[in-house]
């Protein structure tokens, strides 16, 4: 019962993350750090479960504990089901505080009992047990955990609406309360066999403030890569939001490892691996390495961080204590963790310029293994003692001072490096506009190009790079009537598309990054030197279009991508629907489907479809000694009466047709992974 309980519990736990977060992703911009966000949600409410077991376990007796407990479980059952209330979406502003609060009240008291789960039964286990290992027991819910993590993209999510995802859920809370329950019920009851806890062989003997500050340590360490390996692997190696499971699986791996079989964390194999993946990582930021291929660039990221893991928790699961202080011992680990989230998702996009955490991380981790290394040399003979720490010292010192020069590389080069909740942004010129026809100023969010404008006074103000005359949303722009039209663009950039404006026409852009439109306007002068009439709608486009009357666009771009990561509530059956009301009879819809890792096409034409349009797809590719345009893939989705009066627009098009056995994304149902190239 007590395994059962377990794994059922961490499973939940597990399979939770994901499901709410897809639920109210589109609420705010669809970016990738709601995904951090969440996480931090998580990591705080894990402290607050494993606060919470401390507490009860050290201050109850066995019975009231269950009492407790139980009571606390059939509380939670009125939160149900977790869905989220609409009334919690965002269109502006900086939301990560607003998403803690509407997880708080959807999933809260249900994920703080699941958190609280493992370390009771941990310890009521080794309360009632006078044999057994309960740290086995944290290895299998670790276990569970990664069976739900995996099984989330391979299993529920091509197969289940986000809202089903929510009841099904919910019902398996059902189930685990009153599982839980039982367990709680049968443990209050059961006499004491371990009356007096001697330390056994395997746990630390001292648990003075200096192990509790390494137990601390070592799991802040390790919680700070994790999410600092992430936001690298997800904006500047691919954009690709789901990419967070892969790091995820070797932090969790690592864990199992190092509490179901602790032999297996050797120090002769692990300490030199450790050494080389610090040293790799350090390289990466130090060059800011792109040459590597995207499958070897993830591969050697998440084996750094499984070995780094490995070694933190390896040397966490060293230092474990007597089952008497496990409760103590799991609510330091789990504070670390969360001060790890709380560094890396609140604190450094709002403290930072640049992505900061990740050297400094590698310079903390460092720091914390030299302390582990130097509590055990303390023990050595007196010249071997001073020779150790000498050599841990220069060795930390040396690193140090690769962490400082990375910090400075980071930025060094830029106009501007900034950064908030949708990411960092980065301004950089290249070349002399006096001397060179290429020189340019480029956006760069992660390493996605988001806009350039070439210096030269004759270049200054022609639509370039993904928005040549050639490219399928210059083909749509040059269809559009004589007379003043309406544009409406979803995604500013650096301002590009405003060149396209003409006098008497009517320009409206939706951006939901106010440091996008601040560089924009201070940067580039795209939108201070377009003829049309300008407005800026700040906020998320979906939101603010649901809520205005019909613009009756002529034409309606939506471009909108943070680095490569696709928003995916602009390109449902319902965005659709918002889009064609604001499109005036025989109105185009433009969509850049540019992207290195996801092919677009089935998810355009079946929404298309489903409102009754056809959908062209335009590869561009740029020709030879053409330094003004890129290449780049639309698509421009209009009535086919409308594409029958414009047949220039077939040259060169492919008219799109259904994909077998793809299902139209609609707000409650996509899939990634149905379109990875």
């Amino acid at each position: 019962m007590y395994a059962f309980t377990i794994a059922l519990s961490a499973f939940l736990l597990f399979a939770v993350q994901p499901v709410i977060a897809k639920m109210i992703l589109p609420w705010f911009g669809g970016s990738s750090a709601v995904w951090s966000t969440c996480m931090l949600f998580f990591q705080i409410t894990l402290l607050a479960g494993y606060l919470y077991a401390h507490w009860l376990n050290g201050k109850l007796r066995p019975r009231m504990q269950a009492i407790v407990h139980v009571t606390a479980l059939a509380a939670s059952l009125a939160t149900l089901p977790i869905l989220p209330n609409a009334a919690w979406k965002s269109a502006a502003g900086s939301p990560s505080l607003k998403i803690l609060a509407l997880l708080a009240v959807t999933v809260g008291l249900p994920y703080f009992l699941l958190s609280s789960t493992s370390p009771l039964m941990q310890a009521w286990y080794a309360r009632t047990h006078k044999s057994g290992t309960p740290y086995r027991l944290f290895a299998l819910s670790n276990l569970a955990s990664m069976v739900a993590l995996l099984g989330y993209p391979l299993l529920v999510e091509p197969n289940l609406a986000t809202r089903m995802q929510g009841y099904v859920w919910s019902i398996a809370y059902v189930g685990f309360a009153a599982v839980c329950a039982v367990t709680a019920w049968r443990a209050g009851n059961t006499s004491l066999a371990r009356v007096s806890l001697e330390t056994e062989e395997g746990y630390a003997r001292n648990v003075s403030v200096y192990v509790r500050f390494l137990w601390f340590g070592l799991a802040a360490s390790a919680s700070i890569l994790l999410l600092a390996v992430t936001n690298h692997l997800t904006q500047d190696v691919a954009a690709i939001p789901f990419l967070w499971i892969v790091p995820l699986a070797a932090y969790l791996l690592s864990f199992i490892l190092c509490f179901e079989a602790p032999r297996l964390y050797n120090r002769i194999v692990f300490v030199p691996l450790m050494l080389a993946a610090l040293a790799f990582l350090m390289h990466q930021l130090w060059t800011e390495q792109t040459s590597l291929t995207l499958r070897l660039a993830i591969g050697l990221f998440s084996a750094s961080l499984f070995v780094v893991c490995m070694t933190c928790h390896g040397e966490l699961a060293r230092l474990k204590p007597d089952p008497s202080h496990l409760t103590g011992f799991y609510a330091m680990v789990s504070l670390g963790g969360a001060m790890g989230g709380l560094f890396v998702g609140l604190a450094a996009p709002n403290l930072f310029r640049a992505f900061y955490e990740f050297p400094l991380g590698l310079g903390i981790c460092a720091a914390v293994l030299t302390l582990v290394y130097l509590r055990e040399a303390w023990p050595l003979p007196t010249p071997t003692r001073f020779a150790a720490f000498a050599s841990l010292v220069i060795a930390l010192g040396v690193y140090v001072g690769c962490v400082a020069h990375v910090l400075t590389v980071l930025t060094r080069g830029y106009r501007v490096v900034e950064r908030n909740f949708y990411g960092q942004l980065r301004v950089v010129d290249q070349g002399s506009a006096r001397f060179e026809d290429d020189a340019s100023r480029t956006l760069v969010h992660g390493t996605i190009n988001h806009g350039v404008q070439f210096l030269r006074e004759e270049y200054r103000r022609q639509p370039v790079s993904y928005f040549c005359p050639d490219s399928g949303v210059g083909r749509g722009m040059n269809a559009l009537p004589e007379r003043s039209r309406r544009i409406g663009v979803i995604g500013m950039g650096c301002g590009t598309l405003a060149s396209y404006g003409r006098w008497g026409d009517a320009l409206r852009i939706y951006e939901i990054n106010p440091l996008v439109w601040s560089i924009a306007q201070t940067q580039f002068t795209y939108l201070r030197d377009t003829q049309a009439d300008l407005k800026v709608a700040m906020g998320d486009a979906r939101l603010s279009l649901e809520a205005e009357p019909s613009q009756q666009f002529d034409i309606l771009v939506v471009d909108a991508f943070s680095g490569d990561a696709v928003p995916v509530h602009l390109l449902t059956l319902e965005a659709f629907r918002t889009y064609f009301r604001h499109l005036r009879p025989g109105g185009i819809l433009a969509l850049n489907i540019t992207n290195r890792y996801l092919d677009l096409r089935p998810v355009i034409e079946s929404a298309a479809a489903a409102h009754g349009k056809v959908a062209l797809a335009y590869a561009y590719y740029a020709v030879s000694g053409d330094f003004l345009c890129f290449d780049c893939d639309w698509a421009l989705v209009m009535d086919r009466a409308t594409l029958d009066a414009q047949p220039d627009l077939k040259r060169g098009a492919e008219l799109l047709k259904p994909w077998l056995h793809f299902r139209t994304w609609t707000d409650d149902f996509s899939n990634l992974y149905s379109i990875v190239k």
